[in-house]
């Protein structure tokens, strides 16, 4: 790895870390975007990252659980990787749907709590409709990526 695709995998890991997961986790996917060939061993990501083989392996397999990255068949038996398309996209679907959950257990806090407690039925009502606003919002918006997707790859198409 050179000294510019260096940084990007070390951003990207700073990135995903931010995000929650580990720096590994987004040296990993960033390496996977821009390594050739696309799809990398476990003893080849290790080398190229500078981690165990170990640990290659347990943040691959996180990578793969969250639909970020999918095993490659091999003649072989080591274990080939690749990043998946649709990952992120993936991600904000399952991140959707735990925002969901919030909006249902608002919803069965405003069906247990009094008329007379306005102040507590006005705080509750407009925590849940942001909520709702965001999973809808949000929804819309994958289905616009997926539109907008569509006519990129026909104009690609059309140009090619």
């Amino acid at each position: 790895m050179d000294q510019k695709e260096s940084e990007f995998v070390d951003r990207m890991g700073l990135v995903m870390e931010r995000l929650g997961g580990g720096r590994t986790m987004g040296r990993l996917y960033a390496w996977l975007l821009i390594c050739a060939p696309p799809d990398q061993s476990l003893t080849d990501l290790a080398a190229e990252l500078g981690v165990s083989k170990t640990m290659v392996s347990t943040v691959a397999r996180q990578l793969e659980a969250g639909g970020m990255i999918e095993r490659v068949p091999t003649s072989a038996r080591e274990h080939r990787y690749q990043v998946v398309r649709e990952g992120w996209a993936q991600i904000m679907r399952g991140r959707l749907a735990g925002v969901e959950s919030i909006v249902e257990a608002l919803s069965l806090g405003l069906s247990i709590i009094g008329d007379d407690r306005t102040a507590q039925r006005a705080l509750l009502k407009d925590t849940r409709d942001f909520f709702d606003f965001l999973v809808r919002d949000a929804d819309q918006s994958l289905q616009r990526w997926e539109e907008y997707r569509k006519r990129l790859k026909d104009d690609d198409q059309d140009s090619g």
